[in-house]
């Protein structure tokens, strides 16, 4: 019953964007951002960029809410939505010869402190992952997108999610294994 709540609202939400009402895109905008975020910081180098990709993908959203048919489908949308602009990025960024050295990225470390906390030890194992095993386990594990989602944002089949998903997830082990051997 409560999953049905949350389909009907979600409609209902969509309905109201694509009648234009300011309201329901400051609502949408809300409940999505900080998900959204979090997923885009994932897929660019810094968080200025993540910023400037997100308000793309809103301006996005806004222009093209009325395609969206199914408003179920709604998680997908947005974060097909936010992977497509991600990349975009990417390409204007090559484009301008402006690509970030992702080796360099990766290569800080959480201080000691920090790693207390399981949490920001795992953020840490993921910015040292490639981007396709940290793209795919930052959207499965968001939890708002099942195997099946997770390929139609990625525009592959569900066994190819599975089987990416299995090698990131041992991937991730590993690199936490390495990670937390040095400290000790």
């Amino acid at each position: 019953m409560d999953q049905d709540r949350r389909d009907l609202e979600r409609e209902l939400l969509v309905l109201r964007c694509q009648r234009g009402e300011r309201s329901a895109f400051d609502e949408l905008i809300r409940s999505w951002e900080q998900r959204l975020f979090f997923y885009v910081r994932r897929l660019v180098a810094n968080e200025e960029d993540a910023w400037q990709v997100l308000q793309d993908v809103w301006l996005q959203v806004v222009r093209g809410v009325h395609a969206l048919r199914d408003p179920q489908r709604l998680p997908v949308w947005l974060y097909a939505v936010a992977r497509n602009n991600a990349m975009s990025h990417h390409r204007k960024a090559y484009a301008r010869d402006r690509v970030l050295d992702a080796t360099a990225t990766v290569a800080t470390r959480v201080d000691d402190q920090a790693r207390v906390e399981v949490a920001d030890f795992v953020h840490h194992g993921l910015a040292l992952l490639g981007e396709g095993d940290r793209e795919i386990l930052t959207l499965f594990f968001l939890r708002d997108l099942s195997v099946n989602d997770v390929a139609e944002v990625l525009g592959i089949p569900p066994g190819t999610v599975k089987s990416r998903l299995h090698k990131a997830k041992k991937s991730l082990r590993d690199v936490l294994e390495r990670e937390g051997a040095h400290d000790e």
